[in-house]
């Protein structure tokens, strides 16, 4: 099975242990809610288990295969991208997930864009609410 489709079956059943061998040691996940990317394999796994107890009804809709450009050092690499729909705090989200992958089929980048921006700024306050109280960030 492939990385996207590792990814994939592991946040649709909300296994955080299964996607701990699937990221980069120094995987950087854009996030739609914060201007700097959140780095590292510990953040990005902590913030994905803030986001598996936040997305209400979370199901990918439809994928995509190819290859993009990276944020970091603007070399094209495999890339997958994967749509999703959910609901946070009862606003409807459409998504996708542009994962970036390494010579070895890890995901080295991670990029989430969401829409409407009521539903953004829905998920931008209960994501900052997990992260502080799983002590991952400082209350604001």
């Amino acid at each position: 099975m492939e990385t996207a489709e590792r990814f994939r079956a592991a946040v649709e059943k909300r296994d955080l242990a299964a996607l701990d061998g699937l990221f980069t040691e120094d995987v950087r996940l854009y996030s739609p809610v914060k201007f700097t990317p959140f780095e590292g394999r510990p953040m990005v796994l902590g913030l994905f288990g803030v986001l598996l107890r936040t997305f209400e009804d979370f199901r990918y809709v439809g994928q995509f295969e190819g290859a993009a450009e990276t944020s970091v050092d603007g070399v094209e690499a495999e890339a997958d991208v994967l749509l999703f729909r959910a609901t946070v705090n009862g606003k409807e989200i459409h998504g996708i997930d542009l994962l970036h992958f390494d010579e070895e089929g890890r995901i080295k980048e991670f990029t989430v864009m969401v829409r409407p921006l009521s539903a953004t700024q829905a998920l931008g306050e209960a994501v900052l609410a997990g992260l502080v109280a799983d002590g991952l960030v400082p209350a604001p």
